[in-house]
Order: C-alpha cells, then structure tokens, then sequence
C-alpha cells in the first residue's frame, strides 16, 4: 500500500526543492503576520488584550500542513496523467458552479461560496481557475500551439467564457479579472497575435462597460471597485480599507513597528487584515525591508516557475506553467497594489500569506502541477 506513495528515485533527482522551500518560508512568514492581524480576542464590541488569539495561527499552519500533503499527491501522478482528465476536470468544476449558483452562501456581498454537507466552505472559483488552465493548456497542445487558427482561437475563448457567466451572476468581478489575465498570459505564451491581443483587450473593455450597466453589479460593489481612485471621498465607507491600509502601511516606515507592536492595521483597524489586506500588516511591523524581502521570495519564486515553463518537454507542460505563473502573477500585483492604492480593491487574496484554506490548497495544487512538469521534463530511462 506504501508503495503507492513512493516516488521513483530517479524523478525525485528532479524535483526544484528550492520552490518548496521558498513556499515554505512565505506561508510561515504570513503566519506570523496572520497572528499580528488576529492578535486580539474580541468580545462583542470590547477588545481582550489580556491573551493572544493563536485560533488562526494555528489553522493556517494546519492548511499548510494539508497543502504539502495535496501537493505530494499531485506530484506522484504524472501530469500527462492529469491532461488525459482534463475534461472531466473542467466539467466537474463547472458542476460546482451550478452547485454554487444554486445555493449560494454569501460572504461579503458576494454569493461566490459553497457549503457541502460536513464539509468547510469553500470558493468553487478557486478550484475552477486550475481546471480552466488545464482545459487550455490540454487544446493548445492539441492544437500543437496554433492559437491564431480563428476556429482554434473561438473554441478556447468558449471554454473560458462559460465559467465567467458563473462568476457575474455571483458577482465576483475580482476573480473574473483573475480568470482573463490567467488567459491573457498563456494566450501571449502561445504566441497569439498582438492584434488579437489588442482587440480581445478592447473587446473585454466594451464587455465590462456592459456589465458595468447592466444591473448585474450593484451600487456598493461598484463604488468598493473605485474607491482607489479617490478613498478620501468616503473614508469611512467604501474608502475604509483602502484608507486603513496604506495608514498602516505608512506608520511601519523602512524598519516596521516590530512584530506583534503595531498599533494599526494589526490590531484589526483595517478590514480584512488577515486576509485581503495581509500586506498592511508586513507594510506596519516589518517595513520596507520587510515588504522588499517579500517581493525578493515572489520574485524568486516566478524566476524558477519560468524555468520549468522553459524547459518543459511538451507544449501541454509548458501551457500549464505559463497559466500558473500568470495566477501568481496578477494576485502578488492585484493584492498588493489595492493595498497601496494603485489597483482596485478586490478579495483576492496574497498568495501564500493570506489566512484562508481554499486559496492555500489551490495555490500548493498548483505549485505541485509546476514541480510535477519539472520533474519530467526528460524523460526517464529505468
């Protein structure tokens, strides 16, 4: 039975420790900022400053503990493996949608959750952004890359359009955001002309100036959506996040407050702190260094994603690594810019360091699906 667990020792010569270990080193860096933004036990309206809330510490680490485990399953497993189910996974994950759609939980305006039975809930989305690179990556290596072929090019757009339906209805206008820079970097990968690329832009522009005025998203979503341009117009308000994010984020300076002594965004001023706004808190105790050393792992990190994207043996591996890179990309960009006020203020999360099970599990899902392309890139003689 064990030895189902095992991997080839061969393979295992394979395999970019230096990832997991990077992956490592930010979770168990936003744990420590989790426990800043949740340092407090709260009582009602009274804050108990008597004892420190290790409740989130302890279940992000738990996440991280399951994270490494799904993401050793998924290395066991070779990817072609995972292309021969490629429809079965995207259909499943559309499954969820319509589960979702059907009974919705809502969290924060937005009915983009699912409780199954026993089960925590989850974002269907989430997992949905991985069947949906899987699906392209899948096409585009059966169309050996010939994404400029119109019939090509049509049928990929249908196969990202169906879950965006689901996500407007909800309205998740971040993860729909999410879903077309995914596209938009394996679709550059894959060489797609510019033209196309410019007008798929423009096109994408017209679709949200549609939706914008089509009801779908109401009044308060709307303004939360451009609060970043002027914050101070309602900083009580739709502003509030935004406002208390970059307070916190000013007050740590170059050198931060310390760990555990700020006295702003990590004592639960700044909404979703532990979350969202995760950033807030490394700006507040650690500082610029603290956010520079940050930056320094993500951008290690994206340079050996991009290395394995390279030297993949498929155009299947190289779609799914490209997808991936593209994911991390737009949410390190997206989370931290809403946090300074250069972006939209979205939920998405900062991957790694924000508290959350869904956005662990997905994000070590797909650091595995990386590992497992680079740990056959060649193949093996045994």
């Amino acid at each position: 039975m064990l030895q189902m667990f095992k991997i080839n020792k061969k393979l295992f010569r394979q395999l970019d420790f230096g990832i997991i270990i990077i992956c490592i080193i930010i979770v168990l860096f936003g744990s420590l900022n989790i426990l800043s933004a949740t340092q407090y036990l709260y009582k009602g309206n009274n804050m108990a400053s008597t004892a420190l809330n290790f409740h989130f510490l302890k279940m992000h680490l738990g996440w991280l503990v399951v994270g490494l485990f799904v993401m050793y399953l998924i290395i066991l497993i070779d990817y072609k493996v995972i292309q021969s189910y490629a429809n079965i996974i995207y259909w499943c994950g559309i499954f969820l949608l319509i589960l979702n759609a059907l009974m919705p939980v809502k969290v924060n305006g937005a009915e983009s959750w699912l409780k199954l039975g026993p089960l925590p809930q989850f974002q269907p989305s989430e997992f949905v952004k991985i069947a949906l690179i899987i699906m392209i990556a899948k096409q585009l290596d059966e169309m050996e890359g010939n994404i400029n072929n119109i019939k090509n090019f049509l049928k990929l757009s249908a196969y990202a359009i169906i879950p965006v339906i689901f996500l407007l209805k909800q309205p998740d206008m971040g993860m729909t955001m999410f879903f077309f820079f995914i596209l938009l970097g394996m679709f550059f990968m894959a060489g797609l002309n510019s033209k196309v690329i410019i007008g798929g832009l423009l096109g994408v522009s017209g679709t949200i100036a549609l939706v914008w005025n089509s009801g779908l998203i109401r009044p308060y979503q709307k303004n939360r959506l451009i609060s970043f341009l002027y914050p101070d117009k309602d900083p009580t308000g739709t502003g509030l996040q935004l406002t208390m994010s970059q307070i916190g984020i000013g007050k740590g300076g170059i050198f931060g407050t310390g760990f555990l002594k700020g006295s702003w965004a990590a004592v639960g001023s700044t909404p979703e702190s532990s979350t969202d706004c995760i950033f807030s808190v490394v700006g507040e105790e650690w500082g610029l260094f603290g956010a520079i050393f940050l930056l320094a792992l993500y951008g290690l990190l994206i340079y050996k994603l991009i290395k394995i994207a390279k030297e993949s043996k498929d155009v299947f591996g190289t779609m799914l690594t490209a997808g991936i890179i593209s994911m991390f990309l737009f949410s390190i960009l997206q989370n931290i810019g809403m946090n300074i006020g250069i972006m939209p203020i979205t939920g998405l999360t900062l991957p790694f360091m924000s508290y959350g099970g869904s956005s662990i599990i997905t994000t070590f899902i797909c650091v595995g699906i990386v590992l497992n392309v680079g740990m056959r890139k060649k193949k093996i003689n045994f």
